[in-house]
């Protein structure tokens, strides 16, 4: 039995922290929760505090990650004018049947793959 009821914070290894707060921020509409000095990270809250996005600073190569935000359906057309005008591919609306949901992909400053899935 799963006592599982969301997801509540994912951390993002970024090469340039200064440069990814810019793009959850001024792109994406995140808000900084928290930023300490004296460590390479900030945390942003998602959908009011449902959820934290933590961005870290790490030298080096990495695997790129994949990571869903939930949107309402209606926000995919806009969200993809706004993507595209602030310079960020996109792909999609994607229709998947068998979730069933839309999704929009695009790629963070560090090639981490974004998807704003809407579930139908």
């Amino acid at each position: 039995m799963s006592v599982i009821r969301g997801l509540y914070e994912v951390v993002v290894r970024v090469s340039d922290l200064a440069r990814a707060e810019r793009f959850y921020h001024e792109v994406l509409g995140l808000e900084l929760g928290l930023k300490n000095p004296a460590r390479p990270m900030s945390f942003w809250r998602v959908a009011g505090g449902e959820g934290m996005l933590v961005l870290q600073q790490h030298d080096g190569d990495w695997p790129k990650q994949h990571f869903a935000f939930r949107v309402d359906e209606s926000d995919l057309e806009p969200a993809k004018q706004r993507l595209e005008e602030q310079g960020v591919s996109t792909r999609g609306p994607i229709h998947h049947a068998w979730m069933p949901a839309k999704s929009l992909y695009f790629e963070d400053p560090d090639g981490h793959e974004l998807e704003f899935c809407a579930p139908l």
